[in-house]
């Protein structure tokens, strides 16, 4: 198992946000963490990716605690697209993504080998973004951005991609396009992936498994069909809901608050 988490307890102060969450993740597998608003969905990245350390319990990597590992060792097995970027100025796409190479650098090398350089263009290749590749980050429109810095975790090679709402503030288009690329990775090269997403819908096409959080606890964990019932819905979201089949599985749609 890539990733596990055991007895994870953590948040801001010394009053927790999330607690006891217990989580194992299966090579290339795609788990989406969703719940309302304040359910603990973003904290749970955040100690999954080192930004928080826990109150009580661990995160494994592989086998071992992340937060007891160097930050470039952790780095280079694990990478994260965070909500909100800052965009660099005067950077352009390709040497924004160079620096998803850092990781593997020792301290004082400075220029990027014939290695590093092709894992470089191998990421920029695979987000599409070819002939944008020497155009500044900053003339990127959102979908593009977005790309740029998810080829920037990719340069990485990490083993595990979190991805703390991915699709906030793109349009429907871009949203698709950005979720279709990492099926496209999470398919076809064993990318495990975490998400944490708003949509329902979104998360049940493409996950693997969904995590429902409430108040801070795992409510449940299964597949987009075991767990996005109606009565869970009523309970984690406060929402009476019918489960809708389509061509592209099963869809959630909300009839009124509960």
């Amino acid at each position: 198992m890539p990733l596990e988490l055991q007895n994870l307890t953590g948040g801001y102060t010394a009053l927790p946000i999330v607690e006891d969450i217990n989580l194992s993740l299966q090579t290339g597998e795609w788990l989406s963490l969703v719940g309302a608003n304040g359910s603990g969905k973003s904290t749970v990245l955040k100690l999954l990716s080192r930004i928080l350390s826990p109150q009580q319990g661990t995160v494994l990597l592989d086998g071992k605690a992340i937060h007891s590992q160097p930050p470039n060792v952790v780095a280079q097995k694990l990478a994260l697209l965070p909500q909100q970027q800052t965009v660099p100025v005067g950077l352009t796409v390709r040497q924004l993504v160079s620096l998803g190479r850092t990781p593997h650098q020792p301290w004082w090398q400075w220029e990027l080998n014939n290695e590093d350089r092709q894992k470089v263009t191998a990421a920029i290749q695979k987000t599409q973004l070819d002939k944008l590749s020497d155009r500044l980050v900053e003339q990127l429109s959102g979908g593009e951005k977005q790309r740029a810095f998810l080829a920037l975790a990719l340069a990485q090679e990490p083993k595990v991609l979190l991805l703390d709402e991915p699709t906030t503030y793109l349009d429907i288009n871009y949203q698709l396009q950005l979720l279709e690329l990492l099926k496209n990775l999470n398919q076809n090269q064993n990318l495990t992936i975490v998400t944490v997403l708003h949509e329902l819908n979104l998360a049940a096409r493409y996950s693997s498994r969904i995590a429902l959080l409430k108040q801070g606890h795992l409510w449940e964990v299964g597949t987009p069909k075991t767990v996005l019932t109606p009565n869970s819905i009523a309970q984690v979201f406060g929402v009476e809901s019918v489960i809708i089949h389509t061509p592209v599985g099963l869809q959630v749609c909300a009839i009124a608050a509960v």
